[in-house]
């Protein structure tokens, strides 16, 4: 049974059997579905992220709607009213409503969960190799099965959990992109057992894997992504397993021909979607409080029935025996008896005061939101022909109030590639990056047969001074360049291509080959490259890889002319400290790190040492000593390095990441970046989109855990520097927080240190989340909801991301380069995390907006409307008589009062477009949730209760000496609550379009209209019953008095809101006022120097990754003994000594 450890992983004992090739043995463990219930143990392979079949969406549907305590109400109300005792008004006025809004909601759950259904048959119809009886035969993912042996080629998806038997490569060794799980697009390398590799490789191998029939112990299903524990029983002996063994679903085969796996886990099972989290039903803070609104309207109907039954019972026993005609319409019935006749007839008469419109109607206007934002073209993205999408329908004024924005940082707010902008060799800076790739002068690399294009790297110096050979410090700046690394080559078309453990390296070698320092291939000990169309071999004979802890790797080699070098490059704190006394160009190297860091570039310095073959015969013998002992070999060699300069690469982001961010701030939104990447590599993301300042601090490590611990709130000092204590300290405005996923993970075992951080970080700028698990995320998200009351917005593009997306109040998901998993789960899609600045400060502003004005006015107009009956009742002897006709009571919500109201919904705006993104302060009122708060509900409330009075008592008392009767009566409150309601309309309504206009004339010309309809003789003489109010109209429309009267209960009805509008522009100053007398605001400068002395900006080489291909390279494994065919090599090297030649 599978536990769950205080770090909110899951803790799972090593009981799952799988058996090779075992179809019986699994066949009876697997777990089907049957109607709505899964049965057996073994998840299938196919995907399911809907929620409804033929059978269940019905009865499923229904139960999830009526979850809305509104739709009971009027259930019960339907049935009420086929009572004929107690029906004050006809049933079918409620029933048919109903009715549409179910049928309305449930259209739109099908409709989406259909499409959750087809972007699940696209996934789970993707094709694969199973081996069966007949050999490797093509089938589905979704036929995948536990103990299936598959054959994965080349740029294929993993379609389960597989344990790596053999691959076509030496030492049946592969390498995976994992993109689609942790963001990362540089490879990483997956190996099989030894035992496995020597026994199943063979030609064909579908003999000897068909054959294979070992049997893995190992541990339960779980969401732990990077570790595995496990046992391989075959012939009798048992095999450690663990995580470099697996290939988890999600991950891309690359650099190999063809790997053989056996599957562990399928389906639901499978890491990557047991931290997808479940499908939730997401509401509104908005709907919630509205409902909760809902639920005190209903108590509150209630209560009045309740007196009102008593007003009816104590009238029926003590003023209707004392009047004739009373007692004989009495017909003998008790006091008792008439007040419970009395309650159940003004529960169906006042029913109307929460009207089943509204939530048809609030459909309709979020359905409506959502096309605006699919509209917007300036949410469309040309480049991959992409719209906006809101694929949830119910989410619209959310936008507006959110507060926290979790953003993960590889593909969503940086483009997922790394660009060679500059560099400085010998104290000299070349390239810039003040110019776009369209507006600098491309270089003419026509010399170059390995150029491909693609360097964004801008100054002609460089390359004169290289092909010349006139600068002998660049040469070895770039022979540093291309040999220094792990990067993997192969050739295929006649190019060449690299596969690298750091993007940070791929950059780098790239860059090399465009300026004419090729890498060209690799053996276990030999480098291959081509410098200036020689190619030259170089003899590898020590390759000190990169670790987090040493922040550099190194290189010791042979030169063609037998000389010893070792090429060093790391983080310039590394370097500097390394080289000889006295190096050259150290002040000018300092003063362009200067530079980069403050252009928020990447760096690393480039170093070179000369070695004797004495130190070489020296350093080889202790290099086989223990790893301490060759740790500190590695120090010493890596001592006296010569400086030959720094290499600054971008990280480049998406267009406009940096303002869409500083915007997002301005609004008061907080900046949260969860990432699996490591710190430093954060950080210089951070400082480059303006998530962090320049002259901020950043609280992490010790400090930050000491600051949690601290047993009382004061904030302390823990070092001499840069930090904040109770008596003088700089604002929290300027503190970034950033902590690690270890340390995330210490914080959820205590409750009070989650709070405390969440407490801190609400102070702070920004916060940084570095190494954290897609389980982590989604973590943080939960800490942030327990201990806030702020709307959360999550944002994505990988499938690490859905489980984060899933757990927010919102989600966004990229359609970014790793797959389409985060859009699928998500509520709305953008192409860009710049669109997102659109989405909330415009839509979502106006949405929050334009709601909540729809449903104080939608509050208003219903319970005036219904709260006559109340005073009425005091006149009419408590009897539940209806004070309108019948049919005005449906046609007043209908068609009287629903199209103005829609217009405003849809149309209204306080400030335009691009007042909305100039001043982003505005979005401040959605956070503090100033629009719909308990006191402008308790306004519009009290406001309604006003208006029911003015609309019931004033006409009874114009009435009241005149021998005008009942129907004229209800005439008059008719007219004047249609009038009353549509002055309001008119009032409330800022920006007006030809569609208000059109939808005011047309609502009271439908009121004339439909009333001299409804009150024809024609109909009286077929339904008499229903249409009784023969002729009312044209009567008491004749009568002045009667106009009089409702001009009167109108000004009086709406005088209140004028004067509230009055006063409001008169004696107060609103933000919205203000924003027109407002400068435009100024832009932001970087300041002038970088100060260094409190937070390090330095290099960030390859912090994001793991070790690279360093122990696979020295050891030989996966490494051809020679090296492989360069299919168009000799060619470029021909053609390259050509234009040598013209040169």
């Amino acid at each position: 049974m599978d536990k769950t450890d205080s770090k909110g992983a899951e803790v799972t004992d090593n009981t799952w059997e799988v058996k090779a090739n075992c179809h019986h043995f699994h066949g009876q463990l697997r777990r089907k579905p049957f109607r709505c219930f899964r049965q057996r143990r073994n998840a299938e392979n196919a995907v399911r992220s809907y929620r409804y079949t033929v059978l269940t969406f019905l009865p499923l549907n229904l139960y999830e709607q009526f979850q809305r305590f509104a739709n009971i109400f009027f259930l019960l109300v339907v049935i009420l009213q086929c009572v004929p005792a107690i029906a004050t008004i006809p049933w079918y006025t409620t029933l048919l409503p109903l009715i549409i809004v179910l049928s309305v909601r449930g259209m739109k759950d099908l409709s989406a969960d259909l499409a959750r259904r087809r972007s699940d048959s696209q996934i789970n119809s993707r094709p694969c190799d199973v081996l069966t009886p007949a050999g490797f035969t093509t089938l589905q993912w979704k036929d995948v099965c536990i103990g299936d042996v598959l054959r994965i080629h080349k740029d294929q998806i993993i379609p389960a959990d597989l344990l790596l038997l053999c691959s076509s490569e030496p030492h049946s060794l592969c390498y995976v992109e994992t993109a689609d799980i942790d963001g990362e697009t540089n490879l990483k390398y997956r190996q099989a057992l030894s035992i496995t590799h020597s026994e199943l490789i063979s030609d064909p191998a579908e003999e000897a894997l068909s054959t294979f029939d070992g049997n893995v112990l190992c541990e339960n299903p779980n969401n732990r992504l990077y570790s595995f524990k496990g046992d391989l029983y075959w012939r009798g002996k048992t095999h450690r397993l663990d995580i470099e063994h697996i290939l988890l679903r999600g991950m891309v085969l690359r650099n190999t021909d063809c790997a053989y796996g056996l599957a562990i886990y399928t389906g639901s099972d499978c890491k990557i979607l047991r931290n997808s989290g479940q499908v939730i039903v997401k509401k509104t803070q908005v709907e919630k409080d509205f409902n909760r609104v809902v639920i005190g309207i209903v108590l509150t109907l209630l209560l009045v029935a309740v007196l009102m039954a008593v007003g009816s019972g104590l009238f029926e026993y003590r003023v209707s025996p004392k009047m004739e005609v009373l007692s004989a319409l009495g017909g003998g019935s008790t006091p008792v008896y008439r007040g419970f006749l009395a309650f159940w007839g003004y529960v169906i008469l006042l029913s109307p005061s929460m009207p089943i419109a509204l939530y048809i109607t609030f459909e309709m206007i979020h359905v409506v939101h959502c096309l605006l934002i699919g509209w917007d073209l300036h949410m469309y993205w040309a480049n991959n022909d992409t719209p906006a999408q809101a694929r949830s329908k119910s989410l619209n004024e959310e936008l507006g109030q959110v507060g926290h924005l979790l953003s993960d940082k590889t593909g969503t707010l940086t483009q997922n590639r790394l660009i060679f902008r500059q560099c400085c060799i010998a104290g000299d800076i070349y390239g810039s990056t003040s110019l776009s790739a369209e507006d600098a002068k491309p270089l003419d690399l026509s010399w170059n047969p390995y150029s491909y294009g693609g360097l964004h790297f801008h100054d002609q110096r460089l390359v004169d001074r290289l092909v010349k050979q006139q600068c002998p410090q660049s040469q070895e700046f770039l022979t540093s360049l291309v040999l220094c690394h792990t990067v993997m080559s192969e050739w295929k078309n006649g190019t060449i291509r690299y596969q690298a453990a750091s993007p940070d390296e791929e950059a780098l070698v790239v860059a090399a080959r465009e300026l004419g320092w090729v890498f060209l291939s690799r053996t276990r000990d030999s480098l291959t490259i081509n410098a200036l169309g020689q190619t030259l071999n170089y003899e590898l004979l020590a390759l000190l890889d990169f670790t987090s802890d040493r922040r550099r790797m190194s290189v010791l080699v042979r030169e063609p002319g037998g000389g010893l070098k070792l090429y060093c490059k790391g983080a310039d704190v590394v370097i500097l400290e390394r080289l000889q006394k006295d190096s050259p160009h150290q002040e000018s190297t300092a003063r362009a790190l200067e530079i980069f860091a403050q252009g928020c570039l990447r760096t690393l310095c480039v170093a070179v040492r000369t070695v004797t073959e004495q130190q070489w015969q020296k350093w080889r013998d202790g290099l086989q000593e223990g790893e301490a002992l060759v740790e500190e070999l590695h120090g010493r060699m890596e001592r006296e390095l010569m400086l030959l300069g720094v290499t600054a690469i971008e990280d480049r982001l998406q267009d406009g990441v940096p303002e869409a961010i500083s915007s997002l701030r301005q609004a008061g939104i907080k900046v949260w970046v969860l990432t699996g990447d490591k710190t430093e590599t954060a950080v210089n993301v951070g400082y480059s989109c303006r998530l962090i300042d320049p002259d901020t601090n950043l609280l992490q490590g010790e400090e930050l855990r000491q600051l949690l611990q601290s047993p009382t709130p004061e904030i302390r000092s823990f070092k001499d520097l840069d930090v904040w204590c109770i008596d003088n300290r700089p604002p929290w405005s300027k503190v970034t927080v950033v902590i690690t996923g270890h340390q995330l993970a210490d914080l959820m075992e205590e409750p009070e240190w989650g709070a405390r951080f969440v407490a801190l970080s609400n102070q702070c700028q920004s916060v940084l989340c570095c190494r954290v698990t897609p389980g982590q995320k989604a973590e943080v998200v939960r800490l942030i909801r327990k201990h806030t009351s702020s709307v959360t917005l999550a944002i994505g593009d990988g499938a690490n991301d859905v489980n984060m997306i899933k757990t927010a109040h919102i989600g966004v998901g990229l359609c970014g380069v790793e797959g389409s998993q985060a859009v699928q789960n998500a509520d709305f899609a953008l192409s860009q995390f710049s669109f997102l600045c659109r989405l909330l400060l415009v839509h979502g502003h106006w949405s929050y907006y334009r709601i909540c004005k729809f449903l104080h006015y939608f509050l208003f107009k219903t319970t005036a409307f219904a709260l006559v009956h109340i005073w009425f009742g005091f006149f009419s002897g408590f009897s539940a008589q209806p004070l309108y006709e019948t049919w005005f009571i449906p046609f007043y919500t209908i068609a009287y009062t629903s199209m103005p109201v829609q217009c405003l919904a849809i149309f209204e705006q306080d400030v335009s477009a691009e007042g909305c993104l100039r001043w982003a302060a505005l979005y401040k009122t959605g956070q503090r949730r100033d629009l719909f708060s308990p006191a402008t509900l308790a306004a519009s409330l009290l406001y309604s209760v006003y208006t029911s009075l003015v609309l019931c008592l004033l006409p009874l008392g114009a009435f009241h000496s005149t021998a005008l009767d009942y129907q004229t009566l209800a005439i008059t409150v008719a007219t004047s609550a249609v009038f009353t309601v549509t002055i309001e309309i008119i009032i409330q309504t800022r920006y007006w379009t030809k569609y208000n206009i059109a939808a005011i004339c047309l609502s009271l010309a439908l009121y004339f209209i439909l009333t001299l309809i409804v009150h024809s003789k024609i109909l009286h003489d077929k339904l008499p019953a229903d249409f009784y109010f023969t002729g009312v109209i044209i009567i008491a429309f004749s009568d002045p008095v009667v106009w009089l009267t409702i001009l009167l209960t109108t000004c009086t009805a709406t005088l209140p809101s004028l004067t509230g509008l009055a006063l409001n522009v008169v004696l107060t100053q609103s933000s919205k006022h203000r924003v027109h007398s407002m400068m435009l605001p100024t832009q932001v400068r970087r300041p002038g120097g970088f100060r260094r002395g409190g937070v390090l900006r330095h290099s960030s080489y390859a912090m994001s990754q793991g070790a690279g291909f360093g122990r696979l390279i020295t050891s030989g494994t996966g490494l051809h003994a020679t090296a492989p065919a360069q299919e168009g090599a000799e060619a470029a090297a021909n053609g390259t000594k050509e234009n040598n030649d013209k040169l």
